[in-house]
């Protein structure tokens, strides 16, 4: 079984490597937050729904963002970010039959992979491309063209983003690329 080490937390990140929801879910709260605890999100929203961990069962539920907003809230902006994860749920259910995995699973090319993921909710060309790059470099998910396709955080041996997170030290290789980054724009 794939190890992911994404919300440094061994129960997250098992969920994380075993429910492709999860992990889609987890790319998709990772904003404004701590990449850890946006992909600790799906664990908790799990942890606290009366009903399955489904695609179905979030897109329906009656009020997602009170399950979003119970202390500690699952992300800094409770109701938004509950909107979108049911969004993205009900496309999920709409467009892949409630499957998070028929996203990705036996596609080809992955230039394909990659306009599917684009076409979620929440999911613009940088989020697709580092989500592709994840799939590639951690999940053994590399269709035709992937690293390509990913762009720069395709990349071997890079510190780019959350596909490059397989430790505690990998992680902090990853912040300080971050920090780098913004440094360089700011000074633009």
């Amino acid at each position: 079984m794939t190890r992911l080490r994404l919300a440094q937390d061994e129960q997250a990140d098992a969920l994380l490597a075993a429910d492709p929801l999860a992990l889609l879910l987890g790319m998709l709260l990772d904003q404004q937050i701590p990449m850890e605890k946006a992909f600790k999100g799906p664990e908790v929203l799990r942890s606290r729904l009366d009903g399955p961990f489904t695609a179905e069962a979030i897109a329906g539920h009656p009020d997602l963002a009170a399950v979003f907003a119970q202390p500690p809230a699952v992300h800094r902006f409770p109701g938004s970010m509950a909107g979108r994860v049911q969004e993205l749920c009900r496309v999920l259910v709409a467009t892949y039959g409630g499957s998070a995995a028929a996203v990705w699973e036996g596609v080809e090319p992955a230039t394909e992979v990659l306009r599917r993921l684009k076409e979620l909710p929440g999911f613009g060309d940088q989020k697709a491309r580092i989500f592709l790059a994840l799939l590639g470099k951690q999940l053994g998910v590399q269709p035709e063209g992937w690293r390509e396709a990913a762009g720069s955080y395709g990349d071997e041996g890079s510190f780019r983003s959350v596909a490059d997170v397989v430790d505690g030290e990998s992680l902090l290789k990853v912040r300080a690329f971050k920090q780098e980054m913004k440094a360089k724009a700011k000074a633009r």
